[in-house]
């Protein structure tokens, strides 16, 4: 492995026009064809297997023609103080309002709130239900547009009015400003770090073209493959980061190779060998954790893992390759490692000087110093730590984020709130029961037995009157819960009338299904549940055998996916606290406390996992270098922290600033998903591989190393600390390594 992305940073050094041009064509190919796609379609949200999936896919069959999966819109009146919606002016303008709703583009019904009666018992809030031909995502802006701007009559005439629903859903927002307050933190890291804005620009400059070409590839695809604007946000989020962190390493290794006195292009080529072999690990591990998120079998899941995974993939492929022609193009703007500036001075000082210079301690020599010597209060301090943090996760509420979510300054937000007022909690989250009566002897008393059995259950406000399809073997029941969508008690509710289906399958052979947002919601929780734990045993064991085979060794390993497990539960304990309890929420905007979404602790576990293996392997790989190179293992761990360490916290830093941006996004779930991901790197590499690593490896000693005998014949040499790269030393410069055990003894 090391052999060849030696002898590949060296071609891409020598032939880097031929490689920028590559980056660039697929870079213009892939813009041009975003700019020319059709609109994305439908993302219609499925979860295979779930009964609210199949009663969605039965009201399909039996209800051709009604729109299922159409978008719906709820335009929500209240009436001054004194007055009533029933009044003659108010009604005349809510009547208006629907008129001019009816004619709109896309519209299938709108409905009358004083023939459904849609008017709340006091009087003071009505509303009007708007079905559309297309789901949400797919409605067009005018027609979006035209729903919002509808209440403003009826806000001249002094009614409150506000609107709600599915159809004002128009994409999740990444919010751009927090985006270039991420990447300008990145930059400034980058240059401290680098040491030049030269250095400093090239992982920005290759993050930014990786990502280029990643998002754009997905909006061309998101036509044909079903793909939402979550999707872009995911491999965006992603790709920014490791693409910045990829080139950082391989960057800083090639200062390091030109401050051994190699020249430029055997730098780049030792670079791209050693940093750039942990990168394409790395890269596995993230790509085996997105990917794996098929195993869900949920198709959005699905897409978003494989399209993140991608991003990934291109992020990889652009440090082995551009980096290195980048290197070429930068010449001597980019110094040696320890070089602060270019003076003849310095290049004539004396061996004395260099050799006192070169053997200062930096930080990291000397934390990992501090921690050799003290192991025990250094472990204990940080798995006591992080499992405090963690606690709060063992509270963990699930869900999907609704209106009731919503900032309080959204119109979505002042509708929820006004329907909870003027007719109840439930109202925001009704349950659609689809009975299936095609089998009974008398559909239409079956459906009457099972809309009499719903009203005898707890929890229960309203059941509206069956309503058959034209064959008359199908109807549907609405069943208004007394709480909100979100509670235990609704979804106590939805599990009590499945209970009862088996009765009422036996005494009338209707099948009875639940469906609708909230049964969907809470099926979808339970999926991602269930899914879990073989979720993290086909992750966390395809990402233990490649750790194998990279760090030849069974502890080391074992030690990297226990850190994970602590660092992935502390965050999710994070996430809980401030989300669901509200600690610290108004530090970061969240408005509404509530569960936490369903996806969060699958995601996270895929996502983290795969950037928590990053630091594992960019820190652990250079210690086993200087293992191999002939150090003891206390001194490996204090050879790794010096060369890994300023980078490995750089990497982490611009990690968190780059999912840290995401936060200020107005919608809760990005929201949710950058809090999450930034904090879980901060645990992971600053507590977790900064310190509970070194100490565990300070006392496994040369066990941490061990692997048995079969075992290693058994597996392939991926040679990643580059010993194959010996071959091509020059005997007068050295390795290095005297240099490196005699600063371990300072």
């Amino acid at each position: 492995m090391a052999t060849f992305l030696y002898n590949l940073g060296r071609l891409a050094f020598r032939r880097r026009h031929f490689v920028a041009l590559i980056w660039v064509a697929l870079l213009t190919f892939a813009g041009v064809g975003a700019a020319s796609a059709p609109a994305a379609g439908t993302t219609s949200f499925s979860i295979p297997g779930t009964e609210a999936q199949k009663a969605f896919d039965l009201l399909e069959q039996r209800f051709p023609g009604a729109s299922a999966d159409g978008a719906t819109g709820r335009i929500v009146f209240k009436a001054p103080d004194g007055q009533k919606m029933t009044d003659a002016d108010n009604k005349a303008t809510v009547a208006k309002t629907v008129k001019e709703l009816g004619g709109g583009t896309e519209v299938v019904s709108v409905t009358d709130p004083f023939t459904t009666n849609a008017v709340s018992k006091d009087g003071s809030v009505a509303y009007t239900s708007v079905k559309y031909e297309v789901p949400g995502m797919e409605l067009a802006d005018s027609t979006r547009e035209s729903l919002e701007a509808a209440g403003d009559d009826a806000r001249a005439a002094g009614l409150t009015v506000d609107v709600g629903g599915d159809a004002l859903e128009a994409g999740a927002e990444p919010g751009a400003a927090g985006e270039i307050v991420g990447i300008a933190i990145a930059a400034v890291v980058l240059v401290i770090t680098l040491g030049s804005i030269v250095a400093a620009g090239l992982p920005l400059l290759t993050a930014i073209i990786g990502v280029g070409i990643g998002v754009s590839t997905i909006t061309v695809l998101a036509k044909a493959l079903d793909l939402g604007d979550t999707t872009s946000t995911l491999a965006l989020m992603i790709g920014l980061a490791v693409g910045i962190d990829y080139a950082l390493f391989i960057v800083s290794r090639y200062r390091n190779e030109l401050a051994e006195g190699r020249d430029r292009e055997e730098a780049a080529g030792r670079a791209t060998g050693t940093a750039g072999s942990a990168v394409v690990f790395a890269g596995l591990t993230v790509v085996i954790a997105l990917a794996g998120l098929a195993v869900v079998n949920v198709p959005m899941l699905t897409k978003m893992g494989l399209a993140a995974a991608g991003t990934v993939v291109i992020a990889v492929l652009i440090a082995l390759t551009m980096i290195p022609a980048m290197l070429g193009y930068a010449g001597r703007k980019i110094r040696p490692a320890g070089e602060k500036r270019k003076s003849s001075k310095e290049h004539t000082s004396s061996d004395a000087a260099t050799s006192q210079k070169q053997t200062k301690p930096n930080m990291g020599t000397r934390w990992a110093s501090f921690v050799i010597r003290r192991p025990v209060a250094v472990l204990v301090l940080g798995v006591v730590g992080l499992g405090a943090i963690a606690l709060p996760a063992t509270q963990l509420e699930l869900g999907l984020p609704d209106d009731g979510s919503q900032p309080t300054s959204t119109t979505q937000r002042r509708a929820y709130d006004t329907l909870s007022e003027g007719f109840g909690p439930g109202f925001n989250g009704p349950l659609m029961i689809v009975v299936d009566a095609k089998d009974s002897d008398d559909p239409t008393a079956a459906f009457g037995d099972v809309a009499d059995g719903i009203k005898g259950l707890k929890d229960v406000v309203t059941v509206t009157p069956p309503a058959p399809n034209k064959a008359g073997d199908t109807a549907t029941i609405t069943v208004i819960p007394n709480s909100k969508p979100s509670s235990t008690q609704t979804e106590d509710l939805v599990h009590a009338i499945r209970d009862k289906g088996s009765d009422f399958k036996a005494e009338t052979d209707a099948e009875v299904l639940v469906t609708g947002t909230t049964a969907m919601n809470i099926d979808f929780s339970q999926k991602l549940n269930d899914a879990l734990v073989p979720y993290l045993a086909l992750v966390v064991g395809l990402a233990f055998l490649l750790l194998i085979v990279v760090f030849r060794s069974i502890l080391v390993p074992l030690k990297a996916a226990l850190g994970f497990l602590l660092s992935v539960l502390a965050a999710l304990g994070a996430v809980v606290a401030v989300f669901q309890w509200g600690w610290f929420s108004g530090l970061i905007g969240v408005e509404e406390t509530g569960p936490i979404m369903s996806m969060m602790p699958i995601f996270m576990v895929g996502v983290v996992f795969g950037l928590a293996m990053d630091y594992e392997v960019f820190l652990v790989t250079r210690m086993r270098e200087a293992y191999v190179h002939g150090e003891t293992p206390s001194q490996a761990v204090v050879t790794g922290f010096r060369h890994s360490a300023r980078v490995v916290v750089a990497a982490a830093i611009i990690m968190m600033a780059v999912f840290g941006g995401f936060i200020s996004s107005g919608e809760s779930m990005i929201k949710m998903i950058g809090f999450g991901l930034a904090i879980a790197v901060f645990f992971d590499a600053f507590v977790v591989r900064m310190a509970i690593v070194p100490a565990v490896l300070a006392l496994l000693g040369k066990k941490a190393w061990w692997l048995p005998k079969w075992l290693d014949r058994a597996l392939p040499n991926v040679d990643v600390e580059g010993e194959g790269l010996r071959a091509h030393d020059d005997p007068a410069k050295g390795s290095g390594s005297d240099e490196d055990r005699e600063l371990v003894r300072v």
